[in-house]
């Protein structure tokens, strides 16, 4: 087997697990089971870090679902891509934030409990 067959196997084994979660509306939020350490730091840091308790609790909640998003389809119209993802989130109304911050907290007590929920 030569070596770039070898690669791309290694590649497919360590593809994150997703899962899809469904708004009542009907809007679909994919996101992916898998951390890395850098991240879970990252976001440890930034959520005691020294902004203001807001700023730090916001900045906390966009790192997750920058990291953690693959895909959110919104009324029929997918959006992919971490920086087209986190720029539509940035956007968002009060209640899709809110849902996306609920699926947050949910998806995090499911796979990484030991991270504190945003």
């Amino acid at each position: 087997m030569g070596r770039r067959s070898r690669q791309r196997g290694k590649a497919a084994k360590l593809s994150a697990p997703e899962t899809e979660y469904v708004s009542d509306g009907g809007d679909r939020l994919v996101l992916r089971g898998a951390l890395t350490a850098g991240t879970r730091r990252k976001y440890e840091d930034t959520l005691r870090g020294g902004l203001q308790q807001e700023d730090a609790w916001q900045r906390a909640v966009e790192l997750l679902f920058e990291r953690l998003a693959v895909r959110w389809t919104i009324n029929d119209v997918p959006t992919e891509g971490q920086h087209e993802l986190l720029m539509r989130f940035r956007v968002a109304s009060a209640d899709e934030r809110r849902w996306v911050r609920d699926i947050l907290r949910e998806h995090c007590a499911e796979h990484f409990p030991e991270l504190q929920a945003p």
